[in-house]
């Protein structure tokens, strides 16, 4: 498991098949990492699980596609 202290704010989060997902707004606790809203189509903050990243080097790159990261994350209001 990635250690969360790789994941910076403004990193790009980017779905196995390479699409943008998203940008980290932060970590949210230890475990999950909050995307900002500006950067979603909804306006919305979106939760993603930690253990959905395969690796991080300037990005953060998870090992799910784009569309199973949006049917599958948490969205808040």
């Amino acid at each position: 498991m990635i250690s969360e202290d790789k994941i910076r704010e403004h990193m790009e989060v980017r779905s196995a098949d390479g699409s943008h997902v998203g940008t980290v707004d932060h970590m949210e606790g230890q475990t999950r990492i909050k995307l900002t809203r500006t950067d979603s189509d909804d306006g919305k903050h979106h939760l993603i699980p930690l253990d959905w990243v395969d690796h991080v080097d300037a990005h953060v790159h998870l090992s799910r596609s784009a569309s199973d990261v949006r049917s599958n994350w948490e969205t808040l209001n």
